[in-house]
């Protein structure tokens, strides 16, 4: 995963080239789903592709950073209304106990 605009690979340093570009879809509150266009990366030295993720989204969640956030936060909650079942509580609790996560951050 590289953010918007970087133009090296994060494994070797070569250049990236653009390859092509996927579809992602994309929760956020009150169950709405989205989809956005996500571009892949190719590296010209290793040949690895990446994918360019925009800020609102974090590498392997389906979730907005917000709602992401708000969770960790203790801003969201299965009792907030627009939430009350989606995302579902095990999901909620396995973001606020994962380390990982709060290191992306």
């Amino acid at each position: 995963m590289v953010s918007n605009n970087q133009s090296s690979c994060p494994k070797c340093g070569g250049q990236l080239k653009y390859y092509d570009s996927v579809k992602r879809i994309v929760r956020t509150k009150r169950r709405a789903t989205k989809k956005v266009i996500i571009r892949r990366l190719k590296c010209t030295g290793c040949g690895c592709l990446h994918r360019e993720l925009p800020s609102f989204l974090l590498p392997y969640k389906q979730y907005e950073t917000e709602v992401i956030l708000g969770v960790i936060e203790g801003l969201i909650s299965s009792e907030t209304l627009g939430f009350e079942d989606y995302p579902c509580e095990m999901t909620m609790i396995r973001w606020r106990t994962s380390l990982k996560l709060q290191a992306l951050l």
